[in-house]
């Protein structure tokens, strides 16, 4: 495994990374498979793992996984998404995240946190409270590094302006999603993520199932969440999938692999995260580990699907107030004349 610097932060990581969302019990996973694929990863030199307290009871399982190994493994998580029906136990005010922290590390079974993350933003908090409480958890030492999640680039560089001017820690990393299919981040957050030295790690990396060759077109679509995630039917990325196998095969490989190796090529990403279920599924994506995709084949890919592009809009994006309520973008009802 080549390790990469983690942008600036001085940490070396693996350019696989694993997510835990389907360790959650709820996903399925039975605790003790889960600890094993986990112990599978760290033994093939996979040295960081990510998880969020709103993933059900991943950070348990992986907090129980991770006894004796600890020291040997860089820990993400998130915290911003709603923990309850209490309007309180969400966001990123300074209240929630010194709470939301503390059950954190009691569930990783850890003192510290690697890389903490919002895992999207709180257009009710003004980021400079958000900075102000991380920065003291980091003074703490409960906290090494902070970092955002599916955030706009407008958003990234007004979080640095504000560290610098208030001389506050800065975000250090972005998770954003990326695929072969949702290639928008080309167009801006990576090239800022890069002009701030911020590592990126990349969600969704095998489009969340849709490129594992088992969504195919005219074909029954047997993945768990298609049932509610819509664009995991949509037939437009169906219809991409579809042109994208033949390009898999002519280079000889799954398109795993042909997925996993295009996220990692892009100089600006750091890891990718895996969300391997199961231990065959973590087995298929580690005999990708070597694979070098050539400059004929990414042309190929980019003829597909443009440089900066998304087939379609991913469920989980991150929707900013205006496009999410009506009354924001739409003056009253007496001002919408010239006259």
């Amino acid at each position: 495994m080549q390790y990469r610097p983690l942008g600036r932060t001085g940490i070396k990581v693996s350019p696989y990374a694993l997510g835990t969302l389907m360790y959650a019990t709820r996903m399925g996973n039975e605790p003790e498979e889960s600890a094993r694929i986990i112990h599978k990863a760290l033994d093939s030199g996979i040295n960081f793992i990510d998880t969020a307290d709103a993933y059900g009871d991943s950070e348990e399982v992986v907090g129980r996984a991770l006894k004796g190994r600890r020291d040997s493994v860089v820990l993400a998580t998130k915290f911003g998404n709603p923990m309850g029906e209490d309007p309180n136990q969400r966001g990123t005010s300074r209240r929630w995240i010194t709470t939301a922290v503390e059950n954190s590390l009691r569930r990783l079974r850890t003192d510290h946190i690697d890389v903490y993350q919002i895992h999207r933003l709180d257009p009710t908090t003004d980021v400079e409270e958000t900075l102000s409480a991380l920065t003291d958890l980091i003074r703490s030492g409960k906290i090494r590094a902070i970092g955002s999640s599916t955030t706009p680039a407008s958003d990234i560089v007004e979080a640095q302006w504000v560290a610098e001017r208030r001389n506050l820690e800065r975000f250090r990393t972005e998770q954003p999603p990326y695929s072969l299919l949702n290639r928008g981040i080309e167009r801006e957050v990576l090239p800022v993520a890069q002009s701030y030295g911020m590592g990126v790690m990349v969600w969704g990396p095998l489009g969340q199932g849709m490129l594992t060759g088992r969504v195919r077109k005219n074909g029954e679509n047997d993945l768990s969440r298609a049932g509610f995630f819509r664009h995991l039917n949509d037939e437009r990325r169906i219809d991409v999938v579809e042109r994208l196998i033949p390009v898999a095969e002519e280079a000889g490989m799954p398109l795993t692999h042909l997925a996993m190796a295009f996220t990692i090529a892009h100089p600006g990403v750091t890891s990718a995260l895996v969300g391997a279920r199961t231990m065959a599924h973590l087995d298929d994506l580690l005999a990708g580990i070597d694979v070098r995709l050539g400059d004929d084949v990414l042309d190929r890919i980019d003829e597909i699907v443009p440089p900066g592009t998304d087939v379609g809009a991913l469920d989980q994006d991150y929707l900013p107030p205006a496009l999410q309520t009506a009354a924001l973008r739409r003056r009253p009802i007496g001002e919408r004349t010239a006259a």
